[in-house]
């Protein structure tokens, strides 16, 4: 899968030349629907489904992105500054798959958030490049195994590993969730994100 993500990489931004190749789980929950939010239990797993994601840093401040799943949406493109900033905070319906990502990077900006989650050395922004990414997901749309989630950490754990950012697969989830209720505008629990990101092989 990493050699046909990077040739799909190739084939829609001219060279593969420095990209790397991430990948994040779908989870499916066996038992405690509705119950993450109101305080219940839940028995979630990850699942061999998910999302894939090849990325390469920019020199400018522009983020590409492109789904093999969407792809006569073409090349969605933003400027780094303006979703951070929250000048973008506004679901494109348009574009809806890339809302996701996008408030997940919008999220790592937002220090009301940063300050209790993160371990930070210096108040220079995290995330400082632009990217051009294009994804891949197998999670059948509309199936109730959190392609949602998926995206969100996968960009999650692009930006920590990108930007060399100290924090955890538990403020992750957080982060994530965070994104999805304050960007994209979802009232969802933290169940989703949290399977994904902790999911565990053999474990559930």
């Amino acid at each position: 899968m990493k050699n046909k993500m990077l040739n799909w990489f190739k084939d829609i931004y001219g060279d593969n030349e420095g990209a790397c190749v991430y990948f994040a789980p779908g989870r499916v929950n066996l038992i405690g629907e509705h119950t993450d939010y109101n305080g219940g239990h839940v028995f979630p797993c990850a699942l061999e489904l998910g999302t894939y994601g090849a990325v390469r840093l920019r020199e400018d401040k522009d983020l590409r992105f492109y789904s093999m799943n969407f792809p006569e949406e073409g090349v969605i493109i933003s400027s780094l500054d303006e979703v951070l900033s929250g000048e973008e905070l506004i679901y494109h319906r348009k574009n809806d798959w890339a809302n996701y990502p996008k408030g997940v990077l919008w999220a790592f900006a937002q220090h009301s958030f940063v300050e209790k989650h993160i371990e930070i050395k210096d108040k220079s922004p995290l995330i400082n490049r632009g990217m051009d990414i294009l994804y891949y997901g197998d999670i059948p749309n509309g199936s109730g195994l959190s392609s949602s989630a998926s995206i969100e950490v996968l960009m999650a754990y692009i930006v920590k590993d990108l930007f060399q950012i100290d924090i955890s697969l538990k403020d992750i989830s957080l982060l994530c969730q965070y994104a999805e209720n304050k960007y994209v505008g979802v009232n969802c629990g933290i169940m989703d994100q949290f399977a994904v990101a902790m999911g565990k092989e053999n474990h559930a």
